[in-house]
């Protein structure tokens, strides 16, 4: 079992940035790829991004390509969502998730967390 908990969410002006925090517990960390997904009021939750066990390998959802940066530190079992360029389109729930598998689109999630919050409005 893994434990993921997410934090740094907000309401942020468009133009600004923020930094989302996913704290893992559990089984070994790096042992798992991860991702972050996103789900806007009316839609169903989208794929954002996600990296490799040992960070190497990232990707994006076209959407956020040169607006956001994912990493992670294994020595501290924690993952990092960094948001620059804020657009109102950006608001949404966003969610950590945790796989044996590299996380895509369409890959399937073993774990999640609860949710974070981020608004994007003036």
């Amino acid at each position: 079992q893994v434990q993921l908990a997410e934090s740094g969410g907000g309401l942020v002006q468009p133009g600004n940035s923020l930094r989302l925090s996913c704290a893992a517990s559990g089984r070994p960390f790096s042992t798992y790829s991860m991702g972050w997904f996103r789900q806007a009021p009316g839609k169903e939750r989208a794929f954002v991004a996600g990296i490799s066990w040992g960070g190497s390998s990232t990707r994006y959802a076209d959407s956020v390509k040169g607006r956001f940066t994912i990493s992670r530190d294994n020595a501290k079992n924690t993952m990092y969502l960094q948001m620059n360029n804020l657009k109102p389109e950006d608001t949404a729930v966003y969610y950590c998730a945790a796989s044996t598998n590299m996380i895509g689109p369409s890959t399937q999630i073993g774990y999640w967390g609860q949710g974070t919050q981020v608004t994007v409005s003036s």
